[in-house]
């Protein structure tokens, strides 16, 4: 998916049947990558990227097809979910979590993409025993090693995990990256390459409440090459709704 393709996909005006279109044309890039790649069909799922969307344009998206929404921020998702507790969906948060908001993240997301360290971890287990469940997580890490991005470095993730293994509220179910930005889709492969590693390496550990079914990886500009590197939740917002107004 080139940029100039989605320079242009992005300036159509967001109508229902824009949104429907870009809806299933990612639905059919997923399969294809899938297939490409000599993944069995259904390997990968998307996950609509709503911040700044309005509920309008969610409920467009939901009867085209979206199942899984992802949300950056505690504030807009809640009244988001709100809106949407009778329709077949699950909510994902993929934005950067403060440890004063996890109480309200706890039982509203199926999977929090974007724990970032031990302490953050450990509030979530706290938060979660509280509230009488267990919280799906995935481990965000940092590969391109960039000093203002959150998330483990590559070389701390592996030997954190048996620690936050004990925490018996939480359960680990796989790792989540962001590349560093880049003109080509190309370029990210080797990030997507190494989170797929660290990934082996951890699911090798065999500890309890650990699993590494899960690679989300992959964006708009480049969730093709990221399913072929192994991703199974691709993150895909501006390709479906367009710019971002914030």
């Amino acid at each position: 998916m080139g940029g100039h393709d989605l320079c242009e996909r992005t300036m159509e005006p967001l109508t229902p049947e824009t949104i429907a279109k870009r809806v299933q044309s990612i639905l059919t890039k997923i399969r294809s990558a899938e297939e490409k790649a000599g993944r069995p069909a259904g390997t990968v799922r998307l996950v609509a990227a709503t911040k700044t969307v309005t509920v309008e344009h969610i409920a467009e998206g939901v009867r085209a097809g979206l199942s899984i929404l992802g949300e950056n921020r505690v504030q807009e998702a809640l009244p988001k979910i709100a809106m949407f507790t009778q329709a077949p969906v699950h909510w994902h948060f993929i934005g950067q979590l403060q440890r004063r908001k996890v109480r309200s993240v706890i039982g509203r997301f199926d999977l929090i993409h974007s724990v970032d360290t031990v302490d953050l971890a450990q509030e979530i287990n706290r938060r979660a025993e509280e509230a009488g469940c267990r919280q799906n997580i995935l481990l965000e890490v940092n590969v391109g090693r960039e000093p203002t991005k959150a998330g483990f470095h590559p070389d701390d993730v592996v030997r954190s995990v048996p620690m936050m293994a004990q925490l018996s509220h939480v359960c680990i179910k796989g790792l989540m990256t962001i590349p560093p930005p880049s003109a080509g889709q190309d370029s990210a492969r080797p990030y997507f390459r190494t989170l797929h590693g660290l990934a082996r390496q951890i699911e090798a550990l065999d500890l309890p409440s650990v699993r590494m079914d899960e690679l989300s990886m992959g964006m708009s500009n480049d969730f093709d090459v990221a399913i072929e590197e192994g991703a199974t939740l691709v993150r895909v917002g501006t390709a479906i709704f367009g710019a971002r107004h914030v």
